[in-house]
């Protein structure tokens, strides 16, 4: 599906522009997107800083939300994320061999969210959940593979409006990265971007703005920041506040690591020899077995290089004189899967599944203007919780449409003790779909939906990621099964999860008090009735929204 290149006239008072174009980008009164090359750039990009510093004042006063809390400049925005990162695998939670300086360091002078989640237990539908501040489900993203839909709003769009430039780099995962996708990085309102259509290794193959894959030479984070960096500098030196999404391809499997970083971890315990773990091998791009000790040294080689990079990433804002007024999160896109051998984390489940080790992740949050001393929360919050609170930062509404994140703003000035909504999980049954008869509508042509970035790992017979995406079809009673979850405060109903573990019935259900019970061993549905039966309530009332998105109604 194409769309051709409409623009509107609508005066934009942030950029003193005469229209804007479908990609919520600006533009200058010749018709160029802004940032662009005209004569009077300058005058155009005084107004513009001007005014974005207006109306972020004018948005904080209407939220009546005092100037002590926020900074008077609106504040550059990064968003980090480590591929199948889960909670345990880091030193500042108490990991014995994952060594993770950088990370723990952010722990121990910023924000840390002890009770963060990725928005599903599996790495695209997350991806989305980022983007768009929504359940990937309202817009058919189920699986690793399956794309965002064109008419999603994301961040990148919102922000736009009120004149930030906006970059992507290194993993995309919601639709392939080439100029002729209707969902690649700029197409979902980036400016610019650095990207790969799936997981990376050393000296990855990116695309940079849509072109042919060309290959980047270096440790895969470290090349990752470094592109980002390029962007950065540009930004700082253009004057223009900025959002850098950078999605790392490590630690997904298959695991590589430069020599200095293996040598960390040579004295692993030796027993993990006996074990052997089922993953990628780099050699073949086929499924092999490896002693687990062997795994687990590339696999936390590649941990401390993407620390490493996100400390090289912290020094050069320092130099760039933007470090104090720009916020770093960071977070990991679902759980640890099992080729991490499940070693030294007190959590139930791992990638895939609806338990913490599934969907418990890193936090970090840092912004040495706002948050100046270490503080850590234990509220509940998720990774669709990025939208409206980088939207509230920057003062700009956020999208007319079922959202499911909350802003995290009060959190960061202490102002927040509890979570006022319930965060829901859900892993839709995509079968429903796949192998409904007759077959389901596909979104978005076949041809648009085939990657070009190269893999270590087969996909199928090719080396490349296709994605896929349907119009869903009438809803029936069947489309509301699949695991799924509510998480309300301290409790935490579970519904079919034993399924998803391959250990129950899909209409198994379970209640946790994770205050007291963090490891999910003690169910308390028979003891807790009425408790149980109003978490069903509301998970099925939250569910009829999000089928309701499904069938494309926030689209009208």
């Amino acid at each position: 599906m194409t769309r051709p290149p409409v623009r509107l006239k609508i005066l934009d008072a942030s950029t003193n522009a005469t229209s804007v174009d479908v990609d919520r980008r600006p533009l200058c009164p010749n018709g160029a997107p802004i940032p662009c090359h005209c004569p009077d750039k300058q005058n155009m990009r005084s107004t513009q800083n001007l005014m974005i510093r207006l109306r972020f004042l004018i948005f904080c006063c209407a939220a009546a939300v005092s100037l002590k809390a926020f900074a008077l400049e609106p504040p550059n925005l990064i968003l980090l994320m480590g591929d199948d990162h889960g909670w345990s695998e880091t030193g500042y939670n108490g990991h014995p061999f994952v060594k993770t300086p950088v990370l723990d360091e952010m722990a121990a002078m910023g924000l840390r969210l002890d009770r963060f989640y990725a928005g599903h237990p599996t790495c695209s539908p997350t991806r989305v959940s980022v983007l768009t501040g929504r359940h990937p489900n309202r817009s058919g993203t189920f699986n690793p593979g399956w794309s965002i839909r064109p008419e999603e709003i994301t961040i990148a769009h919102r922000l736009a409006s009120v004149g930030y430039r906006s970059g992507h780099f290194g993993k995309w995962h919601v639709g392939p990265v080439k100029a002729s996708s209707p969902t690649n990085p700029r197409a979902m309102g980036f400016s610019e971007y650095v990207s790969h259509d799936n997981f990376y290794e050393m000296d990855p193959q990116f695309s940079r703005n849509g072109g042919p894959p060309e290959q980047f030479h270096g440790e895969g984070s470290q090349v990752t920041i470094d592109q980002t960096l390029n962007f950065i500098q540009r930004s700082v030196e253009a004057e223009e506040p900025f959002l850098a999404v950078v999605w790392f391809g490590s630690p997904h499997e298959p695991y590589s690591g430069l020599p200095e970083d293996l040598t960390l971890y040579d004295d692993l315990p030796k027993d993990f020899e006996n074990r052997s773990v089922r993953l990628t091998s780099m050699e073949t791009g086929r499924p092999t077995k490896r002693p687990l000790r062997d795994v687990l040294r590339e696999r936390y080689a590649e941990i401390t290089a993407m620390d490493r990079a996100i400390g090289t990433l912290r020094e050069e804002l320092v130099e760039l004189g933007v470090r104090d007024n720009t916020l770093i999160w960071y977070c990991g896109d679902n759980g640890n899967p099992k080729s991490s051998g499940r070693v030294a984390t007190p959590l139930k489940g791992e990638k895939g599944l609806m338990y913490e080790g599934g969907i418990r992740v890193p936090g970090l949050i840092e912004w040495p203007n706002h948050i100046t001393m270490p503080r850590t929360s234990s509220v509940n919050a998720v990774t669709s919780d990025m939208l409206p609170t980088l939207c509230e930062l920057a003062g700009v509404p956020t999208p007319e449409r079922p959202l499911d994140g909350i802003s995290l703003a009060p959190l960061l000035s202490g102002r927040m003790e509890s979570r006022p909504k319930p965060i829901c999980f859900w892993s839709y049954p995509s079968k429903r779909v796949t192998q409904r008869q007759p077959s389901a509508k596909p979104y978005l042509a076949s041809a648009l939906q085939e990657g070009t970035t190269p893999l270590v790992k087969y996909m199928g017979a090719k080396l490349t990621r296709s994605f896929q995406n349907f119009h869903q079809p009438p809803i029936e009673a069947e489309d509301y099964g699949g695991p799924r979850v509510l998480l309300d405060n301290q409790y935490k109903l579970v519904v079919g999860g034993r399924a998803s573990g391959g250990g129950g019935p899909s209409n198994s259900i379970e209640l946790f008090n994770l205050e007291v019970d963090p490891a999910e061993e003690h169910n308390l549905a028979e003891t807790e009735p009425q408790r149980t039966k109003n978490m069903q309530s509301q998970l099925h009332t939250w569910q009829s929204s999000v089928l309701q998105s499904l069938r494309g109604k926030d689209y009208d």
